[in-house]
């Protein structure tokens, strides 16, 4: 029981299950805003990766790894054909789950998952400050719940209200495990791109960007239109957090979706 992912329930869970994973170092608390409106149609299930929110590390954060502790999840209940969501890096967990284990993902939903490498943007001075050595260790450990909303802050395109128990979250997780996380995603764009894994799956896709993202050049959600019947969508004036800077908006899209 101490390996197991820390999960959380909403909605009735005779309902068509949707899974929501979080992006690096964040947790399930980042899809907050939007867990209302999911879950009058859904049994919403969020779960924190391992060494992420209130889940245990795991002995790889390689991304096949991360998925197949989704998977076991999954397993353990009793669920199929389940709708998987994903944000950022968490879009390349989903991607990982259904590559994987194809009986269990039903359709993918990606949200601010940058298609390849060389979609990312120049990265805000304070997460550059927060991660590089040889003095990114010793401010990650100094971090103030403040410093926490600045850095998420730098990465939207509007002022957002971030939920307490994500900025809770973020704390958790320690600088080696970030670092190491943020490698192995690396390691898995190199290996062959999102759209190219998903070109040959044949699973429904919905792809949400924020038009103004700062982290991923927005343009480059066209990418994953080499994807059979994929359907992308641009928010205008909205950055990389779409379920905190419009959820509204990003649950109206995920609901028509998954109808």
């Amino acid at each position: 029981m101490g390996d197991r992912p820390h999960v959380v329930h909403d909605g009735r869970e005779n309902a068509p299950p949707l899974l929501l994973i979080h992006g690096s170092g964040a947790s399930g608390a980042t899809w907050g805003p939007m867990v209302g409106a999911l879950a009058a149609r859904h049994h919403v299930i969020r779960v924190d990766l391992p060494g992420c929110g209130q889940s245990p590390p795991a002995p790889s954060y390689a991304v096949p790894a991360q998925a197949d502790r989704v998977a076991g999840l999954l397993d353990d209940l009793g669920l199929r054909d389940v709708a998987v969501a994903g944000h950022s890096s968490g879009g390349y967990v989903a991607t990982a789950l259904a590559e994987r284990r194809p009986d269990l993902v039903g359709s993918l939903a990606l949200v601010s998952s940058g298609p390849r490498l060389d979609a990312l943007r120049p990265q805000p001075l304070i997460l550059r400050a927060l991660l590089s050595p040889p003095f990114g260790p010793l401010l990650w450990a100094r971090r103030s719940d403040a410093t926490i909303r600045r850095g998420i802050g730098a990465t939207t395109a509007r002022p957002v209200a971030v939920p307490d128990d994500a900025v809770a979250d973020l704390k958790r997780i320690s600088y080696r495990t970030f670092r190491e996380v943020l490698r192995r995603n690396a390691e898995y764009l190199a290996e062959r791109s999102a759209p190219e894994r998903l070109a040959v799956l044949g699973v429904p896709l919905l792809v949400v960007f924020g038009a103004a993202d700062p982290r991923y050049e927005p343009s480059s959600a066209h990418q994953y239109e080499v994807v059979p019947g994929a359907r992308v969508e641009l928010l205008p004036g909205v950055g990389h957090l779409p379920m905190l800077e419009a959820p509204e908006a990003t649950s109206e899209l995920l609901l028509g979706f998954t109808a």
